[in-house]
């Protein structure tokens, strides 16, 4: 999504040099997607899932 839309932005962190990034978003399984601080979901989504999960994380939960 990152790279079709420069309104997004996407950062790759790797949990096991990052502790404390893990320990702040505590995670507990790979791959975990934090959408605007909030919004957490855990596993390789098929890309529908992915995007729903996403636009539950936009503050009125609807795609603008």
């Amino acid at each position: 999504m990152a790279m079709e839309n420069e309104n997004i932005v996407a950062d790759v962190v790797e949990a096991t040099e990052f502790p404390e990034l893990s320990q702040k978003y505590r995670v507990r399984g790979v791959p975990q997607i934090v959408v605007n601080e909030k919004h957490v979901f855990v596993g390789a989504q098929p890309e529908d899932r992915y995007l729903q999960e996403v636009m539950k994380a936009m503050p009125d939960g609807k795609k603008k």
